[in-house]
């Protein structure tokens, strides 16, 4: 009966992670300057970023330790931040909205096409949290406009 349970659970997993989507941008921007502007468009949006996840250097720095040996990223990091207003706003629709917080965006260039930039995030459902989806592409936006 668990084997049954978990294949179940596993299986609905699975099709939660497939069935999200991302935005992604790309530039030839420098993905120091990509960050930089990243950065500064939440900032500037009065947001404060809670963390910064350097996925990039964690993946790199660990790579040997589990047995890889494919480099997958020059450089990754993503973005963690919160709204108060927005995240009132959609929690206020939902309260269990709050499972989407905090936000993330994330600045990525791939080992196999240095030189061009990604920015992006995920894609949220429609209806009230459609607001945190058009905030993050203000972010977006804003910083590659930069």
């Amino acid at each position: 009966m668990k084997a049954v349970f978990l294949a179940a659970a596993l299986g609905l997993a699975a099709q939660a992670v497939a069935a999200q989507e991302m935005v992604r941008h790309t530039t030839n921007q420098g993905f120091d300057d990509v960050a930089f502007g990243i950065e500064n468009a939440i900032l500037d949006a009065g947001l404060v970023i809670d963390h910064v996840s350097h996925v990039g250097d964690m993946l790199e720095r660990t790579r040997a330790d589990v047995g890889s040996d494919k480099v997958l990223f020059t450089k990754a990091d993503v973005y963690s931040f919160c709204s108060a207003k927005v995240s009132r706003s959609v929690m206020e629709a939902n309260p269990m909205n709050i499972v989407y917080c905090p936000y993330d965006i994330f600045v990525a260039e791939l080992a196999d096409t240095p030189g061009e930039v990604i920015v992006g995030y995920r894609t949220y459902p429609e209806g009230p949290m459609q607001e945190v989806q058009a905030m993050l592409e203000g972010i977006a936006q804003t910083a590659l406009s930069e």
